[in-house]
């Protein structure tokens, strides 16, 4: 008998103290919120997609949202309690939690509950910038908590969005020579997208907010692979650095390899399957927390279907060209029955955008800038 596919499971916790103007996730304001009724959800949902799955047992469990670092930390206990029970976790599995700098009082009953890694949202480096963003934390504030993470955790990683408005490439390298000094193994590095239906988006429709010019955001993209390599923080991922594998995302690479994930909490996604051996099922969670709650409830809570081999082709492409060691063509092919559009692939080759070797198909780093672009081209339709 084959060995079952790795499998992660994501814990969304949709609440947030503030909401942030640039985020399109799916968040709810937390006061006043009955957090008891959905933790009691969330572990009923585990105990269900136990059912749907049979015996596997887990490679990852991340908390995301949202900030679930408000949640409390007798209730992240009890889910990785429950994940335990339920579905056993490999040695050395990865138990990872987001973390707002401004929950650091949290952090030890975090580390108590099982959470081994922490990735602290502190966003930018400057009190005026941190304003501009929305957050509720201050840079010194923000840099308390990362010191007290690394006290902590096994593993620490921070995020950070550049190409802010009124931000410039030399800012930016300043800002990113502070982040590296830190000492870390692991640093995301986002591109400020203003994402539709966010308050960004409003602002920047009426002109009260304009993003850096192409050529500068370029330049910040360009500064962040320069000065991340140099520290020795590997580019695995377009927006990713680690300091060698070890310290890679195990839960994320689950989504850029076209591996098997479960979600439970308000809007969680699930990609279970393959089309080669009966079909990839993806479900996605109700959106809201008492829709959601009622849902499970009631014995759902999640509006399934089976993806066409085009559509899990797609995703495949899109997630897997993300990762430096590109796309595994043979693995899509034997999954899907597709593969990539080779006379788009070949074109990009001959523009040093993209590499073709022993059946992978990896974006160079003269490509990472047109990454979107490139993996469109390239997905089959």
């Amino acid at each position: 008998m084959s060995t079952p596919p790795a499998l992660g499971l994501y814990v969304h916790w949709p609440y947030c103290a503030r909401i942030c103007p640039y985020c399109d996730f799916n968040v709810y304001r937390a006061r006043g919120a009955d957090t008891g009724a959905l933790t009691a959800a969330i572990l009923d949902d585990i105990a269900r997609w136990r059912d749907r799955t049979g015996a596997r047992r887990l490679t990852s469990l991340h908390f995301g949202g949202g900030t679930p670092s408000l949640m409390p930390p007798g209730d992240i206990a009890a889910v990785i309690e429950a994940a335990d029970r339920l579905f056993g976790f490999e040695d050395g599995a990865e138990i990872g939690l987001e973390a707002n700098p401004k929950e650091a009082a949290r952090l030890p009953g975090i580390a108590s509950a099982g959470v081994e890694r922490v990735s602290v949202g502190v966003q930018a480096f400057d009190d005026a910038s941190l304003d501009a963003l929305g957050r509720d934390h201050g840079a010194e504030e923000a840099l308390a908590a990362v010191a007290d993470a690394q006290d902590l955790f096994a593993r620490v990683s921070i995020d950070l969005i550049y190409a802010r408005e009124g931000q410039t490439p030399d800012g930016w390298r300043a800002e990113l020579e502070r982040a590296v000094a830190l000492g870390l193994d692991h640093l995301s590095l986002y591109q400020l997208t203003i994402e539709p239906g966010t308050a960004f988006a409003r602002k920047a429709e009426r002109g009260a907010l304009i993003p850096p010019a192409s050529e500068d955001a370029a330049e910040m993209f360009e500064i962040a692979q320069d000065l991340t390599a140099a520290a020795g923080l590997q580019a695995y991922e377009i927006s990713n650095h680690a300091r060698g594998a070890a310290n890679r995302s195990v839960h994320n690479r689950l989504y850029w390899t076209g591996g098997d994930w479960i979600g439970a909490g308000p809007g969680a996604h699930s990609r279970l399957g393959r089309h080669s051996e009966g079909g990839r099922l993806s479900a996605e969670a109700a959106a809201t927390p008492g829709g959601y709650a009622a849902g499970v409830a009631a014995g759902g809570g999640h509006e399934t279907a089976v993806l066409t081999a085009l559509e899990e082709a797609q995703e495949r492409v899109l997630m897997g060209l993300r990762i430096a060691e590109g796309l595994d063509r043979a693995d899509l092919r034997g999954a899907t029955g597709l593969d990539i559009d080779m006379d788009a692939a070949r074109r990009f080759e001959a523009q040093g955008m993209l590499a073709l070797h022993d059946d992978r198909a990896a974006i160079t780093p003269a490509g990472r800038l047109y990454a979107d672009r490139i993996s469109m081209e390239l997905a089959p339709g």
